[in-house]
């Protein structure tokens, strides 16, 4: 092959300007746009044998006015904005990312469980309002600090992420229980394998990885929330589409589970008055578990390996 013509249409999120694109660039005459909507793209990535994308939707009409496409490398894990049927029919193959964001992803749970669990920053805005100046006493604390040792996590998704928060469970001596498909295969003397509704019920704090798919959209519906125990936590660090937002909503306002810490939502970005916000037991981080700096330069170097492999025609990660 000549040397190709590498565009990336939607690069802004894994490089900001904190990375380097040097090792992807030197592959060939390298394009880099921070976003690029529908009708850009089709200018942009007209010449281009191969495209990045993150997020970027790529549709079969647009793939049908790609002559020279002939590989996709993803940015990210997931490859549903991709028409696989499209890709698959003129041979090109969709290379996506695995595992770059695990440690990330895990570090996220815990960060957004310790919010629900310590209180650090409603505790630090108590001291700079002048609470802890005024009190009588050396220490006070806004609610009942709770301790995670002897306490259960529920892990819906039992993949890399989900086995590694169940490694960081298993350090704070919690009890660990998932669902997972090969429980005999994984099986672990700590980690007990159950039902979707036990999970639910027996859990203290819930995690979400699941991939996404047709058979579990908003599986976590009015029906599961009702498991859950009123002092219990939900965490989703996976995709938004797992829960039924406005259910969720009603279980929040109704006390029927204690607080939920959502890193993710079924519309990114959400519009600006979605049910879930303004809702006092429930916190909202922006996507943003998997982007720590290092988990972003794993993925930047997966990207260029996938492309080499392509070039020297074995491509890998292939969706």
């Amino acid at each position: 092959m000549k040397q190709p013509k590498i565009v990336a249409l939607d690069g802004y999120t894994l490089n900001p300007g904190d990375l380097s694109w040097e090792a992807i660039a030197a592959f060939g005459d390298f394009e880099v746009y921070d976003r690029s909507t529908a009708k850009e793209a089709l200018v942009r990535a007209k010449e281009a044998d191969i495209l990045l994308l993150n997020k970027f939707v790529l549709s079969s009409e647009l793939i049908d006015k790609l002559p020279h496409l002939k590989c996709v490398c993803i940015t990210a894990t997931g490859y549903n904005n991709v028409d696989l049927e499209a890709t698959k029919a003129r041979k090109i193959p969709v290379c996506n990312a695995v595992g770059y964001g695990t440690t990330a992803v895990a570090q996220h749970v815990f960060a957004l469980l310790f919010a629900l669990t310590n209180q650090v920053a409603a505790h630090h805005a108590s001291v700079q309002q002048g609470r802890w100046s005024a009190n009588p006493d050396f220490c006070y604390w806004l609610n009942p600090i709770e301790e995670l040792a002897g306490k259960t996590m529920g892990i819906y998704g039992f993949g890399r992420i989900g086995q590694k928060v169940a490694d960081l469970a298993l350090a704070f001596d919690m009890k660990v229980l998932a669902t997972h498909k090969h429980p005999k295969r994984d099986a672990h003397p700590k980690i007990d394998f159950v039902e979707l509704e036990t999970l639910f019920s027996k859990s203290d704090v819930i995690s979400l990885h699941a991939p996404l798919s047709d058979t579990n959209y908003q599986i976590v519906n009015q029906e599961l929330l009702a498991q859950m125990r009123p002092s219990a936590y939900l965490i989703n660090t996976g995709r938004g589409g797992l829960i039924h937002e406005l259910d969720l909503k009603e279980a929040l306002l109704n006390k029927e589970l204690a607080a939920a810490a959502l890193d993710v939502l079924s519309v990114e970005p959400p519009p600006e008055h979605h049910p879930l916000f303004g809702i006092e037991n429930c916190i909202i981080t922006p996507h943003q578990a998997w982007a720590s700096q290092a988990a972003r330069q794993r993925l930047m170097d997966i990207t260029a390996m996938n492309i080499n492999a392509f070039l020297e025609n074995k491509p890998q990660n292939v969706c």
